[in-house]
């Protein structure tokens, strides 16, 4: 039987990396290669396909509709061919699980749980990446992720974590200062600091104590909930975060203000892609992960 001509292989990836991590920069770093020759690649697809795939204006790159097309019917077929040959050059020894996770994550709720799973499966092995927008990786240089979210995009498998409550805590001199349950003149004085991808935190947690029109001094973005930690515990800010962050620190420099609950917009949930759960070491992690209660 005769086979069928197909482009490039690295053609299809190229292409595929680029609309997955929504930047020919961020492809182009992530294949190890310069601009030039990223567009070589994609050129060369576009060319045999007889199609235009990209509108390129100025350094961005917009699908067109043929492309969009082209992406909805390859995107499956190259996460199952990326499977197929990964099974097949996997060493028998060892189940190895591509994992994205949040720093503090892995630090407060996953890594002091890790030694049961690695007793129950000893040829498990994780390799673990801390990059921000984890998401759009997974499927491509992730098997699966935990990561934070209102709700995951619907073409993930997705399992959720938890239920987060939202505190606001500082250093224990500047509660000292202000008080544990300030007024709005005592907290419009104060900078407030927030995760950078958590943006809807500050305002439920203004409404939820009834000062939703407070405007503090300032409001400082950080991408890291570690170092927001370390930031509220040396008097840079009231920090407002997930209780179970402020819990399990047991940062004795820390203070709560206010004895409110605060309902938190944001969860930890575990993603991966659908047909991802078909291999050994996505289904024994998510089968774990999804009773272990961390």
């Amino acid at each position: 039987m005769a086979i069928r001509r197909l482009p490039p292989l690295r053609a299809i990836e190229a292409f595929v990396r680029i609309v997955r991590l929504g930047s020919a920069r961020a492809a182009a770093d992530e294949l190890g290669l310069s601009p030039s020759a990223l567009s070589r690649r994609v050129a060369a697809l576009e060319e045999f396909i007889g199609k235009r795939l990209f509108t390129r204006q100025h350094q961005a790159m917009r699908l067109t509709d043929e492309g969009q097309a082209f992406y909805d019917a390859v995107s499956p077929r190259f996460d199952e061919l990326a499977a197929a040959v990964e099974g097949q050059v996997e060493d028998s020894k060892v189940l190895r699980l591509h994992l994205g996770v949040l720093p503090l994550f892995g630090t407060q709720r996953l890594f002091p749980r890790l030694p049961e799973l690695r007793k129950m499966h000893p040829r498990l092995h994780i390799d673990l990446d801390t990059s921000p927008h984890l998401d759009h990786r997974v499927g491509d240089t992730l098997d699966a992720a935990i990561v934070l979210a209102k709700q995951p995009d619907p073409f993930f498998h997705a399992v959720r974590l938890d239920h987060n409550r939202l505190f606001a805590f500082t250093s224990a001199a500047l509660a000292e200062e202000i008080g544990t349950n300030p007024d709005e003149a005592a907290l419009s004085k104060q900078t407030f600091i927030i995760h950078t991808e958590l943006p809807d935190s500050f305002p439920a947690w203004k409404k939820a104590i009834g000062l939703p029109n407070l405007e503090p001094a300032a409001i400082d973005h950080y991408d890291s909930g570690q170092l927001i930690l370390e930031a509220a515990a040396n008097g840079l800010g009231i920090a407002v975060m997930h209780d179970d962050h402020f819990r399990r620190s047991h940062d004795k420099r820390l203070a709560k203000l206010f004895d409110v609950e605060v309902e938190s917009p944001y969860s930890y949930w575990f993603i991966c892609r659908p047909h991802a759960l078909e291999m050994r070491s996505v289904r024994i992690f998510h089968d774990w992960i999804s009773q272990a209660g961390l």
